[in-house]
């Protein structure tokens, strides 16, 4: 299901429950409860964040500072090859 999707099934059900105060109230409960949830979650970043680690490892990259995974080569093997 697309986001556009999603958005219009949850206003169509918000839309059958607007003029219940207890179940908006419920709703506005839940809600603020989830919003609290996305903002203390640590391993959400920012697209520029993001952006902005791609870069830096793409720098590491021209550097000569990354190791490469050789053929055949298993990760555990690469991270004793190159002392991590």
């Amino acid at each position: 299901m697309t986001a556009l999707e999603l958005n219009a099934q949850i206003w169509r059900s918000i839309a059958e429950i607007a003029d219940d105060e207890s179940l908006m109230k419920q709703l506005a409960k839940y809600l603020k409860k989830l919003a609290a949830k996305k903002e203390k979650d640590e391993t959400l970043v920012s697209k520029e964040e993001f952006m902005a680690s791609l870069d830096r490892g793409e720098e590491e990259y021209r550097q000569g500072k990354c190791v490469r995974l050789l053929p055949n080569e298993s990760v555990s093997e690469m991270l004793r090859r190159s002392g991590l």
